[in-house]
């Protein structure tokens, strides 16, 4: 029962419930206020039944509703009744109303249609008021920018760039902003950027004219540079010679004139051109127009591409560096070539010096050493090649005075240069050489026009100019009357003179090489040391060998070089005067004309022994002996006799040698001594080869007597002295090897030579047995073919053969003793 009565509350429960649920979905449906959806949805998702009893509920709803309107309008039924009643009673009246109403709006349209006209002209008016007030604004406000970029087109037709970049930013800056919302100012906008690359075309293009213009004008910018610096060279130096004039009056005669070739070497390498001193002086800024560098650089830093226009300027001018050192293959031809290229080279710096000093940061002073160290090892080998073709000495002075103008100008706009200074003593080495070659022909022209004979003087004016010309001095000879004749021949003033203007030459490239008078004094004398022993010493030594100098020209060579050697002390005063040097100075040099022409006179003596042993061997080779003859002519040869008569004439030449002093005498009395002994030597040996020449087999006792009498006649000539100053019979034991073998042949005396041998007391001490075997067994084929021949005379046979007996035993006795010596040696 329990549990059925808790049933039943339950269903009650559960139904009250559900009445609950379905009044309030109507209440919910009746506020409107939330979504029917889900109110709706809570109502179906229940029991499969709620539906119909939501409509049930639903229609209780609506019947409760319609009998509450009903008893509503009940209520207000006689309220409305008396409304309507109401309102046809005013009926009337509204229509009177309105008939008034609309006559009044007929009438009140009428007089307002002109004020309406008025109305509508006042609001046009002031519609174009406001318009014309904000066109007005709105052009204030426009007006400064298409002023401003007026402006900037007018600056752009003037090519005022550098302005129209500046115009540019404040339109950017300042202008454009305010009027940005234009169409107009888009197109400026839009413009600006097509203006700045057309500013940096247009300043590039010009950039490269400019470029173009100094390499054009460099040459002439250079040389203009190089002119004001030997100007202003040329007037420091007349300064200082002004300042030492009372110096100079007390200098040689030399000085005054080494003051004079400098005078005219420095006008020489000056500029040429018309009324030099009174032209304005000309710079670079007056030969090129440098705006449209600054321009550009202008430009370009404003644009903000400073660093791209110093790189693409640095570029293009190392490629023009590189063509400017690039010389012209035919440079070395001519001193204009030169000018030229170092002219063009000077203007190239001179640009890069102005521009490193008016520009902030285009270039800088470690671009420009870069620039300038590479510029120079390039200057020093071009001018190495090129120099090391020049042959004229006149060239390569041009040369060396180019280059010392050269390095003063860039020294003067703070460019080093002492490698070009050190490049100078390379060049002055060849210098030398080709002072050396033309010296060499001079050289050798003097010694061809000579005609190795003494100067004749027939006055005392003649004298005159001699001595003036070279430095002879002899008061024996000044003792003489006119007319007279000087030791020496024409080519040793000529030679004297010529080597005074070489060390003038020399000195012409000394000049302006920043050297103490110290280095310069060392490096004349050392200049013409070489001259000395290496040109004139070689000139006289092919002199010497040369085949027309004869005997009488060798000796007056001797002559010459005597006289030269004398000299060579004044030449070292004339090096002191040119330099102011003394010589006692520790570190002077000396020159080495004292060996030189010792070493040609020793030549020339060698010279004159050999000539006369080869005009001995001309004689001999004349010789025509019988030698197979019975008897002799009784006479001596005629070729002999020539030959000795040639010899006594030769001799008599050597008695002009210079004997002024006693040094000389002994000296020319030495040649003489000398020549002679060996003439007579080499005659003895030349006869003595005759005899023993293996070609000859046979001699006869007539042909050795023969031979005797023309030895005899050389023994008269050596006794005679053709030279003075031999002691006793010096000259004759010339032939004393010939007069033992002759003797020993002559008077047939073997038996003493063999008994007598070996002692130091022997008669026939000079005889070598092998020499004595080699004539004895000739005469021993003589005597056999003779005997043969006069087979008629009996009588005559047994004397033959007795002495051919004689002669048999000889020829074993004298080829053992040859035995003995070969064995012994």
């Amino acid at each position: 029962m329990a549990r059925k009565s808790k049933s039943k509350l339950s269903e009650l429960y559960l139904e009250e419930n559900k009445d609950q649920i379905y009044e309030n979905a109507l209440a919910e449906i009746q506020s409107f206020e939330l979504p029917l959806g889900t109110t709706l949805r809570s109502v179906y998702d229940d029991q499969p039944n709620a539906h119909q009893r939501f409509m049930e509920k639903l229609d209780a709803c609506i019947r409760n509703h319609d009998r509450e309107i009903e008893k509503m309008c009940n209520f207000h039924h006689q309220g409305f009744v008396d409304a309507i009643t109401e309102l046809l009673k005013v009926r009337a009246d509204a229509e009177k109303l309105k008939v008034q109403v609309t006559d009044t709006n007929r009438r009140l349209q009428d007089a307002g249609k002109e004020v309406i006209a008025q109305t509508e002209e006042i609001i046009r008016c002031r519609v174009q008021q406001r318009n014309i007030t904000t066109v007005v604004e709105k052009l204030q406000l426009c007006l400064p920018v298409l002023e401003m970029y007026s402006k900037l087109k007018e600056q752009m037709n003037v090519k005022r760039y550098y302005s129209a970049l500046k115009t540019m930013e404040q339109l950017e800056n300042q202008y454009l902003p305010r009027v940005s919302q234009y169409r107009f100012c888009q197109i400026m906008i839009e413009n600006l950027p097509k203006l700045r690359e057309e500013i940096k075309e247009i300043s590039m293009s010009d950039l490269k004219d400019f470029l173009e213009s100094i390499r054009k004008h460099s040459d002439r910018i250079g040389e203009t540079a190089m002119k004001q610096a030997q100007q202003q060279k040329t007037f420091g130096t007349a300064l200082q010679k002004q300042n030492n004039v009372n110096y100079g009056r007390n200098m040689h005669l030399s000085r005054n004139r080494i003051l004079e070739s400098k005078n005219e070497i420095t006008l020489k390498r000056t500029f040429e051109e018309d009324d030099e001193h009174e032209e304005e002086v000309l710079t670079a800024q007056d030969l090129v127009d440098f705006s449209p560098v600054y321009r550009c650089l202008h430009i370009y830093s404003v644009l903000g591409d400073g660093e791209i226009f110093e790189n693409y300027y640095r570029k293009q001018r190392r490629k023009q560096a590189r063509l400017v050192l690039q010389p012209q293959s035919s440079m070395h031809e001519t001193v204009e070539g030169y000018r030229r290229y170092f002219s063009q080279i000077v203007g190239f710096f001179v640009v890069e010096d102005h521009i490193l000093h008016v520009t902030q940061g285009l270039v800088t002073r470690t671009y420009t050493d870069e620039l300038w160290n590479m510029a120079l090892s390039k200057i020093i080998a071009v001018l190495r090649t090129h120099s090391s073709y020049c042959s004229d000495p006149d060239l390569v002075l041009e040369l060396k005075n180019l280059i010392v103008v050269f390095a003063d100008t860039l020294q003067g706009y703070g460019f080093p240069v002492n490698r070009l200074f050190d490049l100078l003593f390379e060049i002055r080495d060849q210098y030398n050489e080709t002072l050396l070659k033309k010296w060499s022909g001079l050289f050798r022209d003097i010694f061809e026009a000579d005609n190795y004979s003494p100067i004749p003087v027939a006055n005392e004016e003649e004298y005159k100019i001699v001595i003036s010309k070279f430095p002879f001095q002899d008061p024996e000879l000044d003792k003489q009357s006119f007319p007279k004749k000087l030791p020496m021949s024409q080519s040793v003033p000529q030679i004297y003179i010529q080597v005074k203007e070489f060390i003038y030459a020399s000195l012409k490239f000394s000049e302006s090489l920043h050297r103490s008078s110290t280095e310069i004094d060392d490096m004349l004398r050392k200049s013409t040391n070489l001259l000395l022993t290496r040109t004139l010493s070689s000139c006289l030594q092919n002199l010497i060998k040369k085949p027309h100098i004869g005997l009488t020209e060798l000796v007056q060579i001797i002559i010459n070089t005597t006289h030269l050697e004398q000299a060579c002390k004044y030449l070292e005063d004339f090096i002191s005067n040119i330099t102011n040097i003394s010589q006692v100075t520790v570190h002077t040099a000396r020159l080495y004309g004292l060996s030189t022409f010792k070493d040609a006179r020793h030549a020339a003596e060698g010279e004159i022994y050999t000539k006369l042993n080869q005009k001995i061997d001309e004689f001999i080779q004349i010789a025509d002996y019988d030698w197979t003859m019975s008897e002799s002519d009784g006479r001596a040869s005629g070729y002999l006799m020539d030959l000795i008569n040639f010899l006594r004439s030769t001799f008599q030449v050597f008695t002009h040698l210079p004997n002024n002093n006693n040094d000389h005498a002994a000296m020319s009395g030495k040649v003489a001594q000398t020549a002679c002994m060996s003439a007579c030597q080499h005659l003895s040996m030349s006869l003595m080869q005759m005899l023993l020449d293996s070609e000859l087999r046979q001699i006869s006792m007539g042909a050795i007597q023969q031979f005797n009498l023309d030895v005899i006649q050389c023994e008269l000539f050596a006794s005679s002295e053709p030279v003075p100053g031999f002691q006793g019979d010096t000259l004759q034991l010339a032939f004393i090897d010939l007069r033992q073998l002759l003797d020993l042949f002559m008077v047939w005396d073997w038996s003493t030579y063999l008994a007598d041998y070996g002692q130091a007391t022997s008669k026939y001490l000079r005889v070598n047995p092998s020499t004595a075997l080699t004539l004895l067994e000739k005469v021993h084929r003589g005597m056999k073919d003779s005997s043969k021949k006069n087979n008629i005379f009996a009588q005559f046979r047994k004397n033959d053969r007795d002495k051919q007996k004689l002669i048999e035993t000889v020829v074993k006795q004298l080829r053992s003793l040859v035995n003995g010596m070969s064995q012994h040696t």
